[in-house]
């Protein structure tokens, strides 16, 4: 885990310790997560990666594309390095190297 800062950490330690007894719920601890801990970041992907990604799923662009929400020109730019994917396709990307694509179909 990656603390925003020290006093995070603190805070955080301490609502874990906290949780484990009983006294706050998961809410209220998932919460403290949000709060304390640097959100995590997806990892950047090179074109060829993403074409990797699409074609072990077996998969055209276009149809990759539309599971993807985002044109197959840009799945294309992507894979020919001429743009790189960031935000929620980012992210999407990472589930389906992870996870495959019936993670997010």
């Amino acid at each position: 885990m990656k603390y925003r800062n020290i006093i995070d950490q603190q805070i955080h330690e301490h609502v874990t310790e906290l949780y484990e007894l009983g006294i706050f719920d998961e809410k209220t601890y998932r919460e403290y997560d949000g709060l304390c801990l640097e959100p995590p970041q997806p990892k950047i992907l090179t074109s060829n990666e993403i074409c990797e990604i699409r074609e072990k799923e077996g998969i055209s662009q276009g149809t990759f594309a539309h599971h993807l929400n985002v044109s197959k020109s840009l799945v294309s730019a992507w894979e020919r390095g001429v743009k790189k994917p960031s935000g929620a396709a980012l992210k999407l990307l990472n589930i389906v190297q992870q996870k495959g694509l019936n993670a997010i179909a």
